[in-house]
């Protein structure tokens, strides 16, 4: 599995706006030059966000976007399914191939394992919530059940 630029980027929109949760609306331009990312690709993420209800719009003068409901409900799934359209993209059910190799009608030894793997990607993202992320990187590493990285 490879996390795209769409879905990272959308993971650090959402993420900047969990933390400017208290300001009000930040524009798109403002994440994108705060964070360092290409402002048209900002905007065009946060439409998914805003597309999947993971944020929302504010018009008028002092608008822009704003998570739809408590980074405390958010999911890293609902984040990322959002910015990429998927989770983890099953090549075999997303693109069949009739009378191929991954055709649904062909008996398929590989396809079960990729649909569990997507299954416990899902189950994963599921269970971290964009509040999590708010914390330190220990924190995290201790909420996700990782080691904690020694400094030197």
């Amino acid at each position: 599995m490879r996390i795209t630029t769409w879905a990272e980027y959308g993971v650090i929109c959402a993420l900047h706006l969990a933390r400017r949760s208290d300001e009000g609306p930040v524009t798109g331009r403002d994440i994108a030059a705060q964070e360092r990312l290409p402002a048209d690709y900002v905007e065009q993420i946060l439409l998914r966000l805003r597309r999947a209800d993971v944020i929302k719009s504010v018009r008028g003068a002092r608008g822009g976007y704003m998570l739809a409901r408590p980074s405390s409900e958010i999911t890293m799934r609902d984040v990322i399914h959002a910015s990429e359209l998927e989770t983890f993209d099953l090549h075999c059910i997303s693109h069949p191939v009739e009378e191929e190799r991954c055709a649904a009608s062909h008996n398929c030894s590989i396809r079960p394992i990729w649909v569990m793997l997507q299954q416990k990607i899902d189950n994963v993202l599921e269970s971290v919530y964009l509040s999590d992320l708010l914390q330190d990187e220990p924190a995290v590493r201790e909420r996700v059940g990782l080691p904690i990285l020694e400094t030197v």
